[in-house]
């Protein structure tokens, strides 16, 4: 391994609380009549159903999905259930609903600081091997969050330098994780096996797979048993933080 490509949202931030809220606010805005009160936002039951839904979504406007289904109690209990759903959405809702979550979510962070960093609190055990092992290593973040965001996070984590810009490519970078990975190879001349890439969602590691990455799926991420059997099933490595450093770089 040269090149360890890390999604951050699951693997280096556990930011799924935030991503809810902000959810929340931007769906009661744009779909008004929904049932889903303010108080919504301290819904436990709520949130770890939105919790259990999000390994199938892919980007921000999957949370409106998500939180869509929710409001009509329609089950999403696969990724072909999910996809179903999603085709019945109303498209312009969802890109509304995109731009208006990262507005949100910019104005919460100019305005409350750190309230919105009191959500995103970091993955301290991994954000730790990192610094030790920065090195071994290329690093690198393929992620579908907004650059903005990412590099706050990373500068709140202590993790900034191990990330240069050129390093980090979002939302805005590539539709999908493929074409990150697609990216960095070319960038520093490295061949798919010689990268791993490392993400909490099976349909991201799925999307990569292909091209001969060694594919690992963080289990402390926003999965659970079911994308983990998933994970295994396809053959990809399932880690834990306690066995992620000895498993990816002591193998």
């Amino acid at each position: 391994m040269k090149l360890l490509a890390l999604d951050f949202d699951g693997v280096i931030s556990d930011s799924a609380r935030e991503a809810f809220v902000v959810a929340l606010r931007a769906w009661r805005e744009l779909a008004p009549s929904t049932p889903l009160p303010a108080a919504a936002e301290r819904d436990s039951s709520l949130y770890a159903r939105f919790l259990e839904a999000m390994p199938l979504g892919n980007r921000a406007e999957d949370f409106a999905v998500i939180l869509a289904a929710l409001e009509r109690d329609r089950p999403l209990p696969d990724q072909a259930a999910y996809d179903a759903f999603y085709a019945e959405v109303d498209p312009e809702l969802l890109r509304h609903f995109h731009q208006r979550f990262y507005q949100l979510r910019h104005e919460w962070c100019d305005r409350a600081p750190g309230e919105w960093f009191a959500l995103m609190r970091p993955y301290a055990a991994f954000c730790g091997l990192l610094q030790r092992r920065s090195c071994d290593v290329i690093l690198a973040i393929a992620t579908a969050k907004d650059r903005r965001s990412v590099r706050s996070l990373l500068e709140r984590y202590g993790l900034a330098a191990l990330f240069p810009d050129e390093r980090v490519l979002d939302k805005e970078t590539g539709v999908s994780k493929r074409s990150h990975i697609e990216y960095f190879a070319e960038f520093f001349g490295l061949g798919f096996d010689e990268i791993t890439f490392v993400d909490d969602k099976v349909n991201h590691l799925d999307n990569v797979a292909s091209l001969g990455a060694r594919c690992v799926l963080a289990a402390w991420g926003y999965n659970g048993p079911r994308e983990q059997r998933l994970a295994r099933q396809t053959g990809y490595l399932v880690c834990h933080l306690e066995d992620f450093e000895k498993r990816v770089f002591d193998c």
